[in-house]
């Protein structure tokens, strides 16, 4: 019995497993079908987790990554049609004004002017092409291998100067023989690589191989590529990023840290350009200009200058351009000069340019009608024995600058081997009279003068000074910028202006409305009068004068009987000693004086003070 039992139980046991296990299996079956439903989602869940990462990975690489796209090098440079070349001068990419012709260089004229050579001038009108030396005038024709030397007639092996339309193109060479360049002509594209700024300059080597970016920033458009070794020249430095120079001219960015050997090199070429010599005084100039409308007027030059005190110059206005072909009006007196010679007195006669029908367009930027000019100017000198010429050419238009500082250049030649002095009359220095050349002037002529006074003039809209001290003081200063002290000579002003204020009425204020005049309530009008004029009137007026330190001038102003107010700024002994000290404190050349004959007596004995 008890073995059945236990046989029974074992029974029980067994089928108690085999339901557990069966329960299992079922349980795991369950789980696997559970799984199988889950699977799907699971893999779409990671796909998308997947695709999210590659697409933010492609927007950032997008965003961050470097681009190779290539930027067009025709458009970097500039270049829009075959016959075209770009250009590079030092660290400056700019217009495309350069062709190649027979294996030869071409630059434009503009290129040449602005950029490399303004000596060299070009004749539309008469198809020449001019170069200043210190003695003699260099001349090409168009289409020609010959040029001109003075008299003397040279050839090269190549075609000069061509033009293309309107444009004219002058041989690299030839403009490389008076000038201080080096150049390398590259091609696809074709292009031209300029230097022209010796010195110092900073170079590096690259690391390895890269490119070159138009801008900062790794999305930039490629330039160029460089390769492991090649040297660079350094322009700038961006966040990171160094602006360079390729040694074939191409200007772009790459990482600074593919730079390595940064150092400073001197660049240098062997070439001497011939010196403007000057015709100087041992003596500090002191000019001033004598008014002369006729020949019978010249009679009074020992009058004039009786009572004078250490007057080294004085200045006629004897010349007047009378027509555009370049011919002149000359009032011009041998007697005159004899009279000055033995008084110790040089005398640079005046030239004007104020003519009534005179186009200063026509006369200057004709070579022919410039060299009548000259021509006929020296002619004058030498035949009454003058010292030098005084050029007073004013309200040249901005237009005709370049063809002005030709007229200076090609005059300075002249008086240079005529052993004549040459000075040229200025306005103060201001942006819109920048087209004078002052800088040149102080290279080719003998003297600058600055007319340091018309602060206001006939045609202000205010009263004010014709000379204040900061107005000449800043003048002086800003001449100093492009002149040598020792060629710069300050003039001053020997008269003043008398002003006098009324209010205008509504109908002017009506008809000036939109207008510059129409911020002045005041209408004025003025008188220009001399030293001994101005003191009467103010006598005459019962008031006096009261010292403003502010302009450096005694300062005076009443109510006439007529109800209008009369203001006036003195130039007397003690404002002109302002100007004087300025003159010696810049150490320039001397001093001049608009005009002689309205100056007090007192005047001189102060003036010898600083020119002696």
């Amino acid at each position: 019995r008890r073995t059945a039992e236990r046989t029974e139980a074992e029974s029980r046991r067994r089928s108690q497993e085999m339901a557990r296990t069966s329960s299992g299996k079922n349980a795991r079956r369950r789980r696997k079908k559970r799984k199988k439903r889950i699977s799907p989602i699971l893999i779409i869940l990671l796909l998308c987790i997947l695709a999210a990462g590659l697409v933010g990975g492609a927007l950032i690489w997008n965003k961050y990554g470097p681009t190779k796209e290539k930027y067009d090098l025709n458009e970097y440079f500039g270049i829009e049609s075959e016959e075209q070349v770009g250009i590079t001068i030092n660290n400056e990419v700019i217009e495309a004004g350069a062709m190649r012709v027979d294996g030869h260089l071409y630059l434009s004229y503009e290129v040449v002017r602005d950029y490399l050579n303004d000596r060299f001038y070009w004749d539309p009108n008469e198809n020449i092409l001019l170069y200043t030396l210190p003695r003699e005038m260099v001349r090409a024709s168009v289409g020609s291998k010959d040029y001109t030397i003075s008299k003397e007639t040279k050839s090269e092996d190549y075609v000069i100067l061509k033009t293309n339309g309107s444009t004219a193109y002058i041989a690299a060479d030839f403009v490389q023989q008076y000038t201080n360049m080096d150049y390398q002509v590259y091609e696809n594209p074709d292009r031209v690589m300029i230097v022209n700024e010796f010195g110092e300059t900073t170079t590096a080597v690259l690391k390895r191989d890269t490119r070159i970016r138009l801008k900062g920033g790794a999305k930039s458009p490629i330039l160029t590529e460089v390769k492991k070794g090649d040297k660079v020249t350094v322009i700038d430095q961006v966040e990171g990023w160094k602006k360079v120079r390729t040694e074939d001219g191409i200007i772009g960015y790459l990482r600074a840290s593919m730079l390595r050997k940064e150092a400073t090199e001197i660049t240098s070429r062997e070439f001497t350009e011939e010196e403007f010599t000057s015709i100087t005084s041992d003596k500090t100039i002191n000019l001033a200009w004598h008014q002369v409308a006729s020949t019978t007027a010249n009679s009074t030059v020992l009058e004039t200058i009786a009572n004078t005190k250490g007057l080294t110059t004085l200045s006629p206005t004897w010349f007047s351009v009378a027509d555009n072909n370049g011919n002149l009006n000359s009032i011009a007196s041998q007697e005159y000069v004899n009279y000055a010679h033995q008084s110790g007195i040089d005398v640079w006669a005046l030239v004007d340019n104020f003519g009534d029908n005179i186009d200063q367009m026509e006369l200057l930027s004709h070579t022919s009608a410039r060299e009548n000019l000259e021509n006929q100017l020296i002619s004058e000198a030498l035949k009454t024995g003058i010292d030098g010429i005084n050029v007073d050419f004013e309200k040249i238009p901005k237009e005709v600058g370049e063809h002005y500082i030709q007229f200076i250049r090609e005059l300075s030649v002249k008086c240079r081997i005529n052993n004549l002095v040459l000075s040229v009359d200025n306005y103060v220095p201001k942006g819109y009279n920048e087209h004078y050349h002052r800088k040149e002037q102080g290279i080719v002529a003998d003297y600058v003068i600055i007319m340091g006074y018309d602060e206001h003039f006939s045609g202000s809209y205010e009263a004010g000074s014709v000379a204040s001290y900061e107005y000449v003081k800043e003048g002086i200063e800003e001449a100093l910028k492009d002149i040598p002290a020792e060629k710069l000579i300050n003039a001053v002003p020997f008269y003043t202006r008398l002003w006098k204020e009324v209010p205008k009425t509504e109908e002017e204020l009506a008809e000036q409305e939109g207008t510059e005049a129409a911020n002045y309530p005041m209408k004025v009008t003025s008188e220009a009068m001399g030293m001994k004029a101005a003191a009467a009137k103010v006598s005459e007026a019962g008031v006096t004068a009261v010292w403003d330190d502010t302009v450096k001038q005694n300062y005076a102003e009443w109510t006439g009987a007529d109800g209008a107010t009369y203001k006036i700024w003195l130039e007397d002994a003690q404002s002109l000693e302002a100007k004087l000290e300025l003159m010696k404190a810049n150490k320039l050349a001397g001093t001049a004086a608009w005009k002689i004959g309205f100056e007090t007596s007192d005047i001189w004995e102060l003036i010898l003070k600083y020119v002696n």
